[in-house]
C-alpha cells in the first residue's frame, strides 16, 4: 500500500489520521491522500472494519469460504503480514483478534452513531448529518455474502433513521425539515410505504389537502404499476376526513344516474 503521490500531504505516510470509507466504495485515506490498496487486501481491511474484534478463524472463514480452514488461515496470515509491512497499516492485532486501529475513522461507524443518537431521542436539529449519512450503499459491486448482509442491515438502519427524523420534525411542527427527511427516505426506497405516509401526513398538517391527495395517488399508481398492490388501510385512512366531503357530494349524483336508464327499446323507464 502507498499514498497516492498525485495528492500532496504535509505529513509522513505513517502520521496523521487515517479514514476508511466503505459506503459508496472502498477508499482508505491518509488525511486527503488516497492510499492505493490491492483488491485482495481491500476485502481483508473492509471485513476487519465491519467485524471489529473478530477472531482469525472467523475472518478466514468469511473471506475464503470455499477452501479448507487450514488454507484459509494461511491466506489470512499472508494478507495480515503484507498489511503490517506498510507504515499506513490501519489495523492492530491482539492475540487471536484483529481490529482497526483506534486512529482509523470508519464511515460506517459514523452512520451507526448518528442512527443511535436519533433513536435515543436527540433533537434532530443536532443530527443534521442524518440526511447525508449512509446516502450510498455499502461497497457497491461487491457480492460477498458478508457484504450483502451488512449492506441490507445498514440500508434498513438508515431508512428507519430518516423516518424517525421526519416524524420528530413533524411532531415539533417543523414541516419543511420533516418533508426533507421523508423525501430523502423515499429516494432511497421508492416503494416503501412509510415515507410516503409521512409525506401525506406532513401535507395535511400544513393544510395542503391537494398536495396530500396528490402524494397519495402518485404512490398508489406506483405501487399498482410495480407490484400490483394497493396502499395499506392505514395509509388510505389518512385521507378519510379529507375525501369524505367529496365522496358525500358524489353519492346523490350516482344515485340519479342509476335511477334513469334507457329501456332496451330506447324508451325511458
Amino acid at each position: 500500500m502507498a499514498a497516492d503521490p498525485s495528492v500532496p500531504t504535509a505529513e509522513g505516510p505513517g502520521e496523521g489520521d487515517l479514514s476508511l470509507h466503505l459506503l459508496g466504495g472502498f477508499r482508505l485515506l491518509h488525511a486527503t491522500a488516497h492510499i492505493v490498496v490491492p483488491r485482495g487486501l481491500q476485502r481483508v481491511i473492509a471485513l476487519i472494519g465491519l467485524r471489529p474484534g473478530a477472531t482469525r478463524s472467523q475472518l478466514a472463514g468469511l473471506l475464503w469460504p470455499d477452501v479448507s480452514e487450514e488454507r484459509a488461515l494461511s491466506s489470512l496470515r499472508t494478507a495480515l503480514w503484507r498489511l503490517r509491512q506498510d507504515p499506513c497499516c490501519p489495523m492492530v492485532v491482539a492475540g487471536d483478534t484483529v481490529r482497526l486501529s483506534p486512529a482509523v475513522r470508519l464511515d460506517v461507524d459514523d452512520l451507526v452513531g448518528t442512527a443511535e443518537r436519533v433513536r435515543n431521542g436527540d433533537d434532530p436539529r443536532t443530527t443534521a448529518g442524518a440526511l447525508v449519512a449512509g446516502r450510498h450503499d455499502l461497497l457497491p459491486g461487491w457480492y460477498d455474502d458478508w457484504v450483502l448482509l451488512d449492506r441490507e442491515r445498514l440500508r434498513q438502519l438508515r431508512l428507519h433513521m430518516l423516518e424517525q427524523v421526519s416524524a420528530q420534525h413533524l411532531a415539533a411542527g417543523r414541516h419543511g425539515e420533516a418533508l426533507e427527511a421523508a423525501l430523502e427516505a423515499m429516494a432511497a426506497e421508492p416503494l416503501r410505504e412509510t415515507p410516503h405516509r409521512l409525506v401525506v401526513r406532513i401535507h395535511l398538517a400544513e393544510g395542503n389537502a391537494f398536495e396530500a391527495v396528490h402524494a397519495f395517488y402518485v404512490y398508489r399508481d406506483l405501487l399498482r404499476r410495480e407490484l400490483r398492490l394497493e396502499p395499506s388501510p392505514a395509509m388510505s385512512a389518512l385521507l378519510d376526513d379529507t375525501l369524505a366531503p367529496i365522496r358525500a357530494a358524489t353519492r346523490p349524483a350516482v344515485g340519479r344516474d342509476t335511477a334513469i336508464r334507457p329501456s332496451p327499446a330506447g324508451r325511458r323507464t
